[in-house]
């Protein structure tokens, strides 16, 4: 029985040791190939140029970065609310009989591939945007709402994993001292579950500004700086995606530096949520 304990912590520990060795080979990758593009485009051109123009050696990034926070902030505000709402509403609300139903309708949300989410944004909302606003309907707001919806999976089970994990006791003690049901859950339950709650919406974030074929299908794909809701924008990601295929020299040199730029802002997230979680736990 030993021998068989010992071989598993071998198999577990070569698992383990396997992935921190990918993550460390795709850190060493982006940054030997990334960094020496930002030193000889400048810091300051890449980050905060606002011509992209290979042809003319312009490698700004700007206009993505902005239109990865716009698409990334438009996708939070529409699928945030309602994937919290959404979450209380299978955790605290719904009968068993309609829970059966729901949930695995949004377990099968999160299965479904990007490139479907896609074809859904181009065959159904870039004609409803073009219609309703004029334009080719291909657009930042077309990105944000596509995106708002495929973010909903991740918030709404996230969240209501933190909601059932909140003590039961809070609530009963709430309804022991007169409040109602829905004050029991808004006033107690929900408060109690905030740094999951946090969480559940910065996995969103990191979800929606990672995210590329969808985008990459309904946004337009301009490298211009955002001009509004219904005129076309290029994020990061897109821009890699776009590009990479043709790209030599600098140039491919400069996507790669702008994947060392995008790897940053999602391991700022990344330890955003691991401080949210460990916060959580000290409280």
């Amino acid at each position: 029985m030993k021998q068989k304990e010992k071989i598993a912590k071998i198999i577990f520990l070569l698992a383990a040791s396997f992935s921190i060795l990918a993550v460390l080979l795709i850190c060493f990758f982006l940054f030997v190939n990334g960094i020496p593009a930002i030193n000889k485009i400048g810091l300051l051109d890449f980050l905060s140029g606002t011509k992209w123009k290979p042809g003319n050696d312009l490698y700004g990034i700007f206009p993505m970065i902005l239109g990865s926070l716009y698409v990334t902030a438009g996708a939070l505000l529409i699928g945030g609310p309602i994937g919290l709402m959404t979450a209380i509403f299978l955790s605290k609300f719904c009968p068993d009989h309609l829970r059966k139903i729901l949930k695995p309708a949004v377990d099968l949300l999160a299965g479904i591939p990007s490139v479907v989410y896609g074809f859904f944004g181009l065959m159904i909302l870039v004609p409803a945007i073009r219609s309703l606003f004029g334009g080719t309907g291909s657009s930042m707001l077309c990105a944000m709402i596509l995106l708002g919806i495929m973010i909903l999976p991740t918030i709404i089970s996230v969240s209501e994993s933190a909601l059932n994990a909140v003590p039961q006791s809070y609530y009963e003690g709430a309804r022991a001292l007169g409040a109602t049901h829905e004050r029991a859950v808004f006033l107690i339950s929900l408060p109690a579950a905030k740094s999951g709650i946090s969480a559940a919406f910065i996995l969103g974030i990191g979800r929606a500004i990672g995210e590329t074929m969808a985008v990459v299908m309904v946004a337009g794909n301009q490298a211009r700086m955002p001009k509004g809701l219904t005129k076309g924008i290029r994020t990061l990601t897109s821009n890699i995606v776009i590009e990479m295929g043709y790209a030599a020299d600098l140039h491919r040199d400069a996507l790669i530096a702008t994947g060392v730029a995008l790897f940053v802002f999602i391991l700022l997230i990344n330890i955003s949520f691991n401080a949210i979680k460990n916060r959580g736990k000290a409280c």
